[in-house]
């Protein structure tokens, strides 16, 4: 295109303000602005989670937890018995179930347990059953699993048999007790203890340092929450050990009655922060951006699980009429 003396001078003028544009967004002299723009590296990739692990760990006497990604899995295999507790996802229970049929000689699991109905513990149902005699759960726990079901998604795999508030049965030289206590993280969660080897899966009904999902739509409820941790913490041996649903990164799964009090004096703090924000008159939102619970400050978040929402929750409860 031939350009005219009028045109050749407009278009050197806008181009000339471009590059001042240019330097004054950089900092650098006029000439080197576009160079510079043209020589600017582009960004750096976010940096991508390390790949989830399998593994295997030894808790008491042929008890054992499996953690990979999602909920820990509790196991026991012993010369007469196997089973586990809770699935996660499809292809993590893959791996737990290649573990456990070595430990096990290639045993058919005995029976297979949900703690309760969220998709990082149920989520590798379908697959456990295939290599199970049965799964049992609490009786809510299937309903919500069709619930919370993503809609066209296949049908959930979900229990055989179900409990109201017990269920208690030999597996080979141990004992396994399940005990429903009415809501908390929702009102399906199921406590399993292994009787012999004084092991507690709480599901979860406990988290170690790590902010919990109060599932309020699911019929979770603190007040009580606080109500069975207090129980559990008194009616176990002192010598328990207790096997958390979720934990702080680089924490134990596994703690002991310590930790459950621990617990049990979060939501304890929830509560007392909660009642006075609202006696004070301050709106949810406010109160849900407290940056950090006093005392707890160590409890991690994470994604969807925060402080914020607890603190939420904690609200809403307190205010329903």
């Amino acid at each position: 295109m031939k350009l005219d003396r009028r045109q050749f001078i407009a278009y050197s003028g806008a181009g000339l303000a471009i590059f001042r544009l240019k330097a004054e967004a950089t900092g650098l002299p006029e000439g080197q602005a576009g160079a510079a723009a043209q020589a600017a590296p582009p960004a750096a990739p976010a940096p991508q989670a390390p790949p989830a692990v399998a593994k295997f760990e030894d808790v008491r006497r042929n008890v054992g937890i499996f953690t990979m990604r999602g909920g820990t899995i509790g196991w026991l295999v012993n010369k007469d018995a196997a089973l586990a507790i809770d699935t996660q996802f499809a292809d993590t229970a893959k791996a737990c179930i290649d573990g456990l049929k070595q430990k096990s000689g290639n045993r058919t699991l005995d029976a297979v347990f949900n703690t309760h109905h969220h998709g990082d513990h149920t989520g590798g149902n379908a697959v456990f059953r295939a290599e199970a005699k049965r799964i049992i759960a609490q009786a809510n726990v299937p309903e919500w699993q069709r619930k919370s079901a993503a809609a066209n998604a296949p049908a959930p795999t979900v229990a055989d048999a179900t409990f109201d508030k017990t269920w208690s049965e030999k597996f080979g030289d141990e004992t396994v007790t399940a005990w429903y206590n009415g809501p908390g993280h929702t009102n399906g969660d199921a406590i399993f203890h292994f009787e012999r080897a004084h092991v507690v899966h709480m599901g979860d009904l406990m988290f170690f340092e790590r902010h919990p999902r109060v599932d309020r739509a699911a019929g979770a409820s603190i007040q009580n929450w606080i109500v069975i941790l207090e129980k559990v913490a008194k009616d176990m041996p002192g010598d328990t050990i207790f096997i958390a649903g979720h934990a702080r990164d680089g924490a134990p799964v596994t703690v002991d009655r310590k930790a459950v009090q621990g617990f049990r004096n979060y939501f304890d703090a929830v509560l007392t922060t909660t009642k006075k924000a609202i006696a004070a008159g301050q709106t949810k939102e406010a109160l849900a951006a407290m940056p950090s619970l006093p005392g707890f400050e160590q409890y991690q978040g994470a994604g969807t699980l925060t402080l914020g929402g607890v603190l939420t929750v904690a609200y809403e409860e307190l205010s329903a009429r």
